[in-house]
């Protein structure tokens, strides 16, 4: 596996450093993650658990912080999901680990928090994915609800995409440039900035006074990835199952209208597509005509019109079942790499504590000490799963 050998410790937190910690783990990384010992730190249903191991130490104590700065000294990569200054006001700040004088100047230090991380300070604000969406100026740009607000899409953006990915990314760059110069750095990732990033592409069309791909303070008129072409949009069907059409380019609503006119007969034709006079009546049409027949029958019917852009709307588990995790009760890692595979562990719950013994003995502590850290109550074993 890619990073087999490569040590991770990841400081228990939600959701983007998790995903970043389990990416990391799926490439083949020893990933431990580090819980407090009363069950306060990782709530009931912790899931991006795949591959990881948990030590509960309580950093809180004096011989606890101990305990870390010495796996810390050893690790290759810290996960760190605190906001800016928590660290250091404990003592753990990459100052302490990174330079020549450092504990550990091949570390790898990543951060992850909310708001700008770098520039132009760092921001303490406390937030969530919904709140970091509002500050890139994406959220504005979504499609709008029928009470006139954004509609956002979960919390897979900022968190997921825009947090761990965009992390894990970060830390395989710099595993890359200590290859070279033997030198770990800090990867700072804030999930504002990341947003902005990932969302490039629609930001730079919303700055574009003649893009009509997404409404802006520049388009104010139906935007064609914004929900307002007929074409590229999503249609309920006769049993309440929905479908996504997407037939943007003319050659495939060409290839979509002449299937669905089989069984819709209208008077749309290709000419149609970019008449904008017309749409509310071609999405009236296409409305009417996929209530007359259920998901799974269109879906079938564009089978065999592959360049129709139609996919039927999956639940999560008919998508699962369709990809072949159903089999696994997990979500396979991707991408796929032909020299270096993931191994796909089952799933399993991660008991905070469950491998601190197996732990402390591969960083080097002895039985003796490990006892003593039992016994002083900065270290604990199958702890309690949390519940918030």
């Amino acid at each position: 596996m890619a990073l087999r050998g490569i040590r991770v410790i990841e400081l228990a937190g939600l959701a983007p450093v998790p995903f970043a910690g389990m990416m990391l783990a799926d490439l083949g990384a020893s990933v431990v993650r580090i819980d407090r010992p009363s069950p306060v730190s990782v709530p009931a249903g912790d899931i991006l658990t795949r591959g990881k191991r948990s030590l509960s130490l309580d950093l809180r104590a004096p011989q606890g912080l101990a305990v870390g700065k010495q796996l810390i000294a050893q690790a290759d990569v810290l996960l760190d999901p605190y906001r800016p200054g928590v660290l250091e006001r404990m003592g753990l700040g990459p100052d302490v680990f990174l330079g020549d004088q450092g504990l550990n100047e091949r570390l790898v230090y990543a951060r992850i928090s909310g708001v700008y991380l770098c520039y132009p300070t760092p921001d303490r604000s406390a937030g969530h994915d919904l709140n970091y969406l509002a500050a890139t100026g994406v959220l504005h740009l979504l499609p709008r609800r029928a009470d006139g607000t954004p509609s956002f899409p979960v919390n897979l953006l900022a968190d997921f995409a825009s947090g761990g990915h965009l992390c894990a990314t970060g830390v395989l760059a710099a595993l890359l440039e200590r290859a070279r110069t033997g030198k770990g750095q800090v990867v700072a990732t804030d999930m504002v900035s990341g947003a902005r990033y990932v969302s490039s592409f629609v930001l730079a069309h919303a700055q574009d006074p003649y893009s009509s791909l997404f409404a802006s303070e520049h388009n104010t008129g139906p935007a064609l990835l914004g929900g307002g072409a007929p074409f590229y949009s999503v249609y309920e069907c006769k049993d309440g199952g929905f479908v996504s059409v997407a037939c943007l380019e003319p050659r495939f609503f060409a290839a979509f209208l002449r299937t669905f006119k089989e069984h819709c007969p209208g008077d749309f034709d290709e000419a149609s597509q970019m008449d904008l006079e017309r749409w509310e009546e071609l999405r009236r049409y296409l409305r009417d005509g996929f209530k007359s027949r259920t998901r799974d029958e269109w879906a079938r019917t564009f089978e065999h019109e592959k360049d129709a852009c139609v996919f039927p709307v999956l639940t999560p588990s008919e998508a699962a079942q369709r990809s072949g995790d159903a089999k696994s009760q997990t979500v396979a890692p991707h991408p796929r790499l032909t020299g270096t595979p993931t191994a796909l562990p089952a799933f399993a719950t991660l008991t905070p504590g469950l491998h601190s013994r197996e732990v402390l003995s591969e960083f080097g502590f002895d039985s003796t000490r490990i006892a003593e850290l039992f016994a002083a109550g900065v270290v604990a074993e199958h702890s309690e799963v949390a519940k918030l």
